[in-house]
């Protein structure tokens, strides 16, 4: 979809399940893949997220830098499901489902042997900036947070970490 085919890309809404892991933080356990799934689509940009929790299902509004919103949905009931819908230029196009591992697989063999990464590092970090982002918009009741502000704390308790191991 990036490559214009249905042109712009206007925004998505994609899913996932997020089913909690206790060693892992909120959404990296299962809605990482949905979180992926919508920065496929949209690209990098996010500047800010907020996020709305209950019980069974949490939604994060991601706000890009040119205007565009993407959402994701983490299902931690009901039926496991991959996929979403993203709106261009053309129409409403449907994204997905879950194929299996096959493609997966593949793109770490060839990492494995050309050490290019099939997904640039801005976009890995803005992902898991993305996740924290929502995670403190969680803690604070559906607070707008932003992503760099997210991402400079992050840095912040990284080095920490690092001065700690020296």
């Amino acid at each position: 979809m990036r490559n214009g085919e249905y042109g712009r890309i206007l925004g998505a809404d994609c899913y996932s399940p997020a089913k909690s892991e206790p060693s892992h933080p909120d959404f990296s356990w299962y809605g990482i893949h949905g979180v992926e799934t919508l920065f496929t689509i949209m690209g990098t940009g996010c500047v800010s997220v907020n996020r709305m929790s209950a019980e069974g299902t949490d939604v994060v509004v991601g706000l890009w830098n040119d205007g565009r919103i993407g959402t994701f949905r983490g299902l931690r009931t009901g039926k496991s499901i991959y996929g979403g819908t993203a709106f261009t230029e053309k129409g409403a196009e449907p994204v997905g489902p879950y194929q299996g591992y096959e493609f997966l697989l593949s793109e770490i063999l060839n990492f494995f042997k050309t050490r290019v990464a099939p997904v640039p590092e801005k976009e890995t970090l803005e992902i898991f900036t993305f996740m924290e982002a929502s995670n403190e918009s969680k803690r604070q009741n559906g607070k707008i947070i932003s992503m760099e502000d997210t991402y400079r704390k992050g840095i912040k308790e990284a080095q920490k970490l690092i001065d700690k191991l020296k």
